[in-house]
C-alpha cells in the first residue's frame, strides 16, 4: 500500500538515526575493526543528523512559503524551551567537568556549538530555519555556497589550511564557532533539500531509490576513507557526497509502503536528548559494580548498554507525554476493519496509457482531480500521475489546488470554477491558474494587483461559464490586458456522450465554434496559449482533436470505455448473518419480507458511507464471488444483502460493494445516478488505501 505522505518510512527511519548518533558517541565496533568505527560512525552515521533536518525542512518550509515566516513561530518557541530544558538537564555534567565557559565562551556556545555536545542541533535548526526561510523555494541557490564553506572547514580544511588566506579565513570563524557543523554553514542546505522533497513527489520506484542509494553510498565511503587516508579532516561531519546520499534516501523512504507513526519521531527526539545521560549512567553503573570490563571496555556491548537504557527511558517518557496529552501512544494504522476503498494505482497507469494513445501527436493529458479525485483521494491520485509524467492538474476550487500545493504537487494547477476576490491571495501564493469566468470576472482578475496566471473560458453551448462565443473582442481585451498572465483557451463540451444524431451535431458546431475562435484570436496578433476541450466522454469519442491538453476525470478512473480498468473498489465487511422464516420483516419499515427460508447478511456500509439509498431492492454486492441482492432499505451505516444462495457466509466476511466485477455504471444505473455522482459522494470517513 502506498500511504499518503510516504511519511511512514521516514518516521522509522528517525529512530534508526537517533541509534547512528548513539554510535557516534560510543564507538561500537572500536575493538573489532578499527577501520570498521571509522566506517560506520565517521561516515555512515553523518547521514543522521541532516536527515532530521531535513524532515524538518519537509514540513515546515512549505508552510512557511504558504503562511508567511510568521508561521515558523509556534515551533521555533518550542524548539527553544526544549533547548534550554537540555541545557538545564545537562548543566550537573558541565559543573561536574569544571567546563564552564565566560560570557563570550558562553554566548558562542548557545548560538553555534551548543550548551553540551549534541546540543549544538537546536540552535543550527534555528539558526538554519532564520535563513532558509527568507526564500524556501530559493534557499538552495545560497545554501550550496555556504555548505561549500563549511566543507573548507572540515572534512577539507587539510586543504584550506594549505593556503594561507583561506587560512586565515577560517582562523577567525573559528574564534566564532568551534566548528561549522553549525547553523550558518551545515543546516540550511538540508533544511532547503527537506523543503524541495516535501514539495515534490518521488518520480520513480523504490528499486531505483535503491539501487541509486547504494552507488551514492559507495561514492560518501570512497570520499570518507580518502579524506581519512590523506588527513584532510579536521572534524569529518561534513563531506561532498553527503547531500546526494541524503536526497536519495530521503526519496527511498518516502516512495515506502508504511503507516504514519508520528510517535517515533518522539522516540527519537528523547532518546537524541538522553543518550549522554546513558552513556554516564552505563560508565557509573559499570564502576559500581566492577563490570568496567565487559560494560565500558568492551564497546560493542558498552554501545548495547546505551541503546538499551536509552530506549527504555525514551519510552517511559513517551508514555508518559501521551498520558498527559490523552493522546494513545500508538495510533492505530489503517486495518480495512469496516468499510474502505482499494485504489489500484496499477489500473490508473493502465488508464493512463489508454488514454494518451487517444492524444494527437505532441498533446498531454490534465488530469481532473476535484471532487477527492471523484472520491479517490486527490493528492495520492495525484502523486501517482505525477510519477507517470503528467504534469497538469485540474480542480474545481482553488482550496483543493491549495491542497495539492501542499502535498508537493508541482505541476500547474487550473482551477475550473469561478473563484472570487478574496481567494485570489491564496490563488497567487499556490501559483495556480485561474479560470476567466466572462468580461465581470476578468475585470475582477485583473483588479487584484498582482499578475494572475488565467485560462479564459469560451461558452460555446453549455451556458454555465465563459464568454459567449462570438464576444472576440472581449477576449482579445482579455488576452491583451497586462496585468494578467493569460495561458490558454478551454470550453466544455455538453453533449459529448450523447448517442443520438443531434448531440453529435451539436457537439461538432461547438468545436468549430471554439477553433474558429482560436483561429481569430490568432488573426488577430494574439496566441491563444493552451487549448482543451475534451472531458472524458470527449477524448473519448472524439480522439485526436489539435489540442494542447485533454481533461480526463471520470476516465482517469476507469469508467466510460470497455477498455478502461476501475480503478477503485469500495469494500465492507458482514457484520452478522440473520435467517428468517417466510412472513417475516426487516429493516425500517418492514421494508423487506421473506417470502421463503431467507438468510441476510448485515453489511458495514450505508449511506453515509457513500451507499446510495436508492439501492435497496435495486442494487447488488458481491459475496465469495457470487452475487446478493440488498434488500430492505439502506440505512445510514448498514445494509441487508440476500445471502440464501450462497453458502457458508459468516461475519468478518468481505463484501464488495463497488468495483471489478460491479461496475459504477451498473451501480450508479440500479441508483438512479450517474457514476460520477456515485464516486465523489463515498463518505469521509471511509478509509482509503492505496495499492
Amino acid at each position: 500500500m502506498r500511504r499518503e505522505g510516504g511519511s511512514g518510512g521516514l518516521d522509522r527511519f528517525r529512530v534508526l538515526a537517533a541509534l547512528l548518533v548513539a554510535a557516534n558517541h560510543t564507538s561500537p565496533l572500536l575493538d573489532l575493526s578499527p577501520l570498521a568505527d571509522h566506517i560506520l560512525t565517521q561516515i555512515l552515521a553523518r547521514l543522521a543528523v541532516p536527515f532530521f533536518l531535513a524532515v524538518s525542512g519537509c514540513f515546515l518550509l512549505p508552510r512557511a512559503e504558504e503562511q508567511g515566516r510568521r508561521s515558523l513561530l509556534p515551533f521555533c518557541r518550542r524548539v527553544l524551551l526544549l533547548y534550554a530544558g537540555a541545557t538545564l538537564l545537562y548543566l550537573p555534567l558541565r559543573l561536574y567537568s569544571g567546563a564552564l565557559p565566560g560570557p563570550l565562551g558562553l554566548l558562542r556556545d548557545v548560538v553555534f556549538d551548543g550548551t553540551f555536545y549534541h546540543l549544538w542541533y537546536f540552535p543550527a535548526l534555528l539558526l538554519g530555519l532564520a535563513l532558509t526561510a527568507l526564500a524556501p523555494r530559493r534557499a538552495l541557490w545560497y545554501c550550496v555556497p555556504l555548505y561549500l564553506l563549511g566543507l573548507l572547514g572540515d572534512s577539507y580544511f587539510g586543504l584550506t589550511a594549505a593556503l594561507p588566506p583561506l587560512r586565515a579565513f577560517y582562523d577567525l570563524l573559528f574564534r566564532c564557532f568551534d566548528q561549522t557543523r553549525n547553523g550558518l554553514f551545515l543546516s540550511p542546505l538540508f533544511l532547503a533539500l527537506g523543503e524541495r522533497l516535501g514539495r515534490t513527489p518521488p518520480r520513480r520506484g523504490s528499486r531505483f531509490y535503491a539501487a541509486a542509494l547504494a552507488g551514492a553510498l559507495a561514492l560518501l565511503l570512497g570520499e570518507g576513507l580518502l579524506v581519512s587516508f590523506f588527513g584532510l579532516a579536521r572534524y569529518s561531519t561534513m563531506y561532498l557526497s553527503l547531500p546526494l546520499a541524503l536526497w536519495l534516501l530521503f526519496r527511498l523512504l518516502q516512495t515506502l509502503d508504511l503507516p504514519r507513526r508520528p510517535e517515533l519521531g518522539t522516540f527519537a527526539l528523547v532518546f537524541y536528548l538522553i543518550h549522554p545521560w546513558a552513556i554516564v549512567a552505563v560508565r557509573g553503573g559499570a564502576r559500581l559494580t566492577g563490570t568496567t570490563a565487559f560494560f565500558v571496555e568492551q564497546s560493542l556491548t558498552h554501545f548495547l548498554a546505551v541503546v538499551l537504557l536509552s530506549g527504555l527511558l525514551s519510552a517511559l517518557a513517551c508514555r508518559a507525554l501521551s498520558r498527559r496529552s490523552g493522546q494513545p501512544a500508538a495510533p492505530a494504522a489503517p486495518s480495512r476493519v469496516r468499510c474502505w476503498v482499494e485504489v489500484d494505482g496499477a489500473a490508473l497507469q493502465h488508464n493512463l496509457a489508454v488514454l494518451r494513445r487517444r492524444l494527437p501527436e505532441g498533446g498531454k493529458l490534465m488530469a481532473v482531480v476535484k471532487a477527492d479525485a471523484y472520491g479517490h483521494g486527490a493528492l495520492p491520485v495525484a502523486r501517482l500521475c505525477a510519477a507517470e509524467g503528467i504534469d497538469a492538474f485540474a480542480v474545481a476550487t482553488v482550496a483543493e489546488g491549495a491542497v495539492l500545493r501542499r502535498g508537493g504537487i508541482t505541476g500547474d494547477i487550473l482551477v475550473l470554477g469561478r473563484s472570487f476576490p478574496p481567494e485570489f491571495p491564496d490563488a497567487f501564493r499556490h501559483d495556480l491558474i485561474l479560470t476567466a469566468a466572462d468580461a465581470l470576472h476578468a475585470r475582477e482578475l485583473a483588479a487584484f494587483g498582482r499578475p494572475l496566471r488565467v485560462h479564459a473560458a469560451v461558452d460555446t453551448g453549455m451556458a454555465r461559464l465563459g464568454f459567449p462565443a462570438g464576444d472576440l473582442e472581449g477576449l482579445a481585451a482579455l488576452f491583451r490586458d497586462p496585468r494578467l498572465r493569460v495561458e490558454g483557451l478551454f470550453t466544455h463540451l455538453c453533449a459529448a456522450d450523447g448517442p443520438s444524431e443531434a448531440d453529435t451535431a451539436f457537439t461538432r458546431a461547438q468545436l468549430q465554434a471554439f477553433f474558429t475562435r482560436a483561429r481569430e484570436l490568432r488573426a488577430l496578433g494574439i496566441d491563444p496559449g493552451a487549448l482543451h476541450v475534451q472531458a472524458s466522454a470527449g477524448l473519448l469519442r472524439y480522439p485526436g482533436l489539435p489540442c494542447t491538453y485533454a481533461r480526463p476525470g471520470l476516465a482517469l478512473y476507469g469508467v466510460g470505455d470497455g477498455a478502461l480498468r476501475p480503478v477503485l473498489t469500495l469494500k465492507c465487511r458482514v457484520a452478522a448473518v440473520r435467517d428468517l422464516s417466510p412472513g417475516e420483516t426487516a429493516g425500517y419499515g418492514r421494508a423487506f419480507r421473506a417470502e421463503r427460508p431467507t438468510r441476510l447478511a448485515v453489511l458495514t456500509a450505508g449511506y453515509a458511507d457513500g451507499l446510495p439509498r436508492s439501492l435497496g431492492g435495486r442494487g447488488r454486492v458481491l459475496l465469495h464471488g457470487q452475487s446478493a441482492p440488498l434488500v430492505g432499505r439502506v440505512c445510514m451505516d448498514q445494509a441487508l444483502a440476500d445471502v440464501t444462495g450462497i453458502p457458508d457466509v459468516c461475519p468478518g466476511d468481505e463484501a464488495t460493494l463497488l468495483g471489478p466485477g460491479l461496475p459504477a455504471e451498473e451501480v450508479a444505473r440500479a441508483a438512479g445516478t450517474i457514476p460520477n455522482e456515485l464516486l465523489s459522494r463515498l463518505g469521509s470517513r471511509v478509509e482509503r488505501v492505496y495499492l
